[in-house]
């Protein structure tokens, strides 16, 4: 959810600008600028609306520079336009500034102290920079100053790089809930939203704390907090090469990362199971955990779907009750806790601006945490108690797949090590080695069956405006993920449903021609998911079985290799991600970044 590039010291100001954006363009966006300055007199200003491909063909050769910053804008304040995009520049033509987050005072920042200011946009962001550059011109402050007396004064998330066109040597960070990063080079330095980014530069970053400012020139950086008091942080290394960010030869992101989901199962059983079995989870963590009467899985989205699966691996496993929460209500809406609860929060980008609020909640209750998490060094992971990493790889595309997968997998893991640091006689016996590698395999036989799944979205999902997942148990909870999937990037109206609840009002929405898809992997329920098919098709419904192999019957159009009874999801969650898949690139429809969705929602 928008994303920020910032550059000193490197005479190809422009092309890491643009090259950064079009990194970050997984993030969302639906406009893109930059500034640059040649620290000799010349400067330009160039934002479009639209693709960064438009920014680029209005960017000319002639913008050049050794400063700079960049900028791709998710709307929130005013509608995608020239004048709404970033950066935004001051009355004054001093200070040029890029924003990412939202601020909850700007209207009386605005009425307040900016009455007599002339304003451009519709946007909070240019409230930060007009009042950067009022306070520097009524209280007669350094650049510097403005900028912290203004960061005192503003409330809300921010992540902000300003420039000062009267002294274009240096750039002006800050940030709060929003995330920001400062690249190391020779030289040089970089700013950047994500890592990826700047991947092209430098390895090496050092993170900003919320409430922290940083003052970058090309070979110093000083971090301090907004009383001047100077912070010294180290730097850490990312183990990823630019290469991986790339799309090789799939013609979309997310069809590669479908693709690389049996690679990223084989990956965690290196990094987290040893060759005999043994589970690599700090012991810390299960003594944490095994102290714990309750667990609390907070999430959204993909993540929180992974975490009703989740719930399932730990009650069985580890004998441990589980709640799953979605984090934009539980944040607001906190129910009555257990007496002695840890919270476990679910996020691929770590980031996730809903799920941190009630982290912060959480700690200033004093309750244990651990993130579970794809990004390093992330938000969330600073701040938990724990951190367990994904280890899946950059995801670009804004429909998760292989994080899913990943997420499922770490608390496979965590369960079965925490059942067995019980000594729970389900997890002892339990294979993770064998288990994991039957569902990578199982994966792969999927994967293979593309062209077969192409065929069958083609005829059940290519003009229908709706459609339905059901089924029952992890079954029901797979469903609200393939929906999601399928809604998201297609747009088909998509919802998942318990299948036993059809007949408790949802049955009314059934009408000719309606695509019903059922999963059929839970042995318990699937005789009566059959029953509720039979219900559908008596009332026109077009049915569509997604089915395990030991209960696969003729007319099924979907048959899984067979796994562990508590592993089905995921397996059955490659076919729904290709349906979702198919069924966008049948419709014309821009795979990788579906309209008004961000990759990493940042903003509550």
């Amino acid at each position: 959810m928008c994303g920020i590039v910032g550059v000193i010291g490197k005479s190809n100001t422009t092309e890491i600008l643009l090259n950064g954006l079009e990194k970050l363009a997984y993030r969302g966006y639906d406009s893109a600028g930059i500034y640059v300055n040649s620290q000799t007199g010349q400067d330009y200003l160039v934002k479009e609306p639209g693709k960064i491909s438009v920014l680029q063909a209005a960017v000319g050769p002639e913008v050049q520079g050794t400063i700079g910053v960049g900028h791709t804008r998710w709307a929130t304040h005013g509608v995608a336009s020239q004048a709404n995009a970033h950066p935004h520049v001051s009355a004054d033509g001093r200070f040029y500034l890029v924003h990412n987050g939202v601020l909850t005072n700007y209207a009386e920042l605005r009425a307040t102290y900016l009455a007599d200011v002339q304003f451009a946009s519709e946007t909070d962001t240019e409230v930060a920079v007009q009042l950067i550059a009022k306070i520097a011109h009524d209280d007669q402050l350094s650049a510097k100053e403005a900028f912290r007396k203004a960061l005192t004064m503003i409330e809300g998330s921010y992540a902000f790089v300003m420039v000062d066109r009267d002294d274009p040597e240096t750039l002006y960070v800050a940030k709060n809930k929003s995330p920001l990063l400062i690249g190391v080079g020779d030289g040089f330095n970089v700013v950047c939203s994500d890592a990826l980014a700047m991947l092209n530069e430098t390895k090496d970053f050092i993170e900003i704390h919320d409430r922290e400012m940083v003052t970058l020139k090309k070979n110093s950086l000083q971090i301090e907090d907004l009383d001047g008091t100077f912070i010294h942080r180290a730097s850490y290394h990312v183990e990823m090469d630019a290469s991986e960010t790339g799309k090789g030869a799939y013609p979309h992101y997310m069809l590669k990362e479908v693709d690389e989901q049996p690679a990223v199962m084989r990956r965690l059983l290196n990094e987290y199971v040893t060759a005999d079995g043994q589970i690599k989870i700090n012991a810390d963590l299960l003594t944490a955990l095994e102290a714990a009467d309750r667990l609390y899985i907070v999430a959204a989205g993909t993540s929180y779907h992974a975490g009703l699966i989740g719930k399932t691996l730990f009650e069985k496993l580890a004998k441990k009750p589980v709640e799953v929460h979605v984090a934009s209500e539980f944040g607001y809406h906190m129910p009555l806790l257990s007496a002695k609860p840890f919270f476990i929060f679910l996020t691929q980008s770590g980031e996730t601006a809903d799920s941190r609020q009630v982290l912060v909640q959480t700690n200033q209750m004093g309750y244990p945490s651990l993130t579970i998490t794809n990004s390093q060094g992330s938000t969330l992971s600073r701040e938990a108690d724990h951190t367990l990493l994904l280890h899946a790889g950059p995801e670009i595309a804004v429909a998760s797949t292989k994080a899913y997968t990943a997420q499922i997998a770490v608390e496979l893991f965590l369960a079965v090590a925490l059942g067995r640091h019980q000594e729970q006689a389900v997890a002892l016996e339990f294979d993770v080695n064998h288990e994991l590698t039957l569902v990578a395999t199982g994966m792969e036989a999927v994967l293979s069956d593309k062209d077969q799944i192409e065929a069958l979205v083609k005829h059940y999902l290519a003009t229908t405006r709706n459609a339905f997942y059901i089924g029952r148990g992890t079954d029901y909870a797979l469903s609200l993920e393939a929906a999601l999937k399928l809604k998201e990037i297609s747009y088909i109206q998509a919802e998942g449903f318990a299948a036993g609840e059809l007949k408790h009002g949802t049955i009314a929405l059934i009408e000719d021609g309606t695509p019903v898809l059922a999963f059929l992997m839970d042995q318990s329920t699937i005789d009566h998911t059959r029953g509720n098919l039979q219900e559908v098709t008596a009332r026109g419904a077009q049915t569509f079985t997604i089915v395990s192999d030991a209960f696969a019957q003729p007319t099924d159009q979907i048959v899984l290799p067979q796994v562990n009874p508590l592993l089905t999801a995921l397996v059955g969650v490659v076919p729904a991600q290709l349906i979702a898949y198919y069924a966008s690139l049948q419709r014309g429809l821009d795979v990788d970044q579906p309209r008004n969705l961000a990759k990493s929602v940042t903003v509550e």
